[in-house]
């Protein structure tokens, strides 16, 4: 089965001068789907980015957490674990070289809170699973690890 993604960006920097040097435009940029909220983006301040804006490296660690996290919680409830709380904080490492840059790693730091603490085991173990699984982690180049923490509250 094939999906479509349909997704709008409209470069909003331009500060009069349109492109006509490397430092006379704004890098900012909005980001549209249909009845959705626009998200406000840039680049990363590094390469001249509004520090108050989401910037796309960021966004795409974003991805790979939130789609590890769907597919986490789906093997969890077809597992018959029940996970009261789910927090990631995820790292994503870039490289930038003479060509570039690109993403070297992704590491995500699950910290899951399940009801029954002689699940603890299994749970950690559906990681992997979910990792496989992800389909934003099956787009990637580079590796996506995982350190999870789980306990029982």
């Amino acid at each position: 089965m094939e999906h479509q993604y349909k997704v709008a960006l409209e470069w909003t920097g331009n500060s009069g001068e349109g492109t006509k040097n490397y430092t006379s435009y704004q890098r900012s940029h909005n980001i549209s789907v249909e009845n959705k909220p626009v998200i406000e983006c840039s680049s990363d301040p590094a390469f001249r980015g509004d520090p108050v804006k989401h910037n796309p490296e960021e966004m795409l660690v974003a991805s790979i957490s939130s789609c590890h996290m769907l597919w986490f919680l789906h093997l969890c409830a077809d597992n018959g674990i029940i996970v009261l709380k789910y927090i990631d904080n995820a790292i994503g490492t870039m490289l930038e070289d003479s060509v570039g840059g690109r993403f070297t790693e992704v590491v995500l730091h699950p910290v899951v809170t399940i009801s029954d603490p002689s699940k603890i085991e299994l749970t950690n173990s559906l990681h992997r699973p979910a990792n496989k699984k992800c389909f934003i982690a099956n787009s990637c180049n580079f590796p996506i690890r995982h350190q999870p923490w789980c306990v029982a509250g």
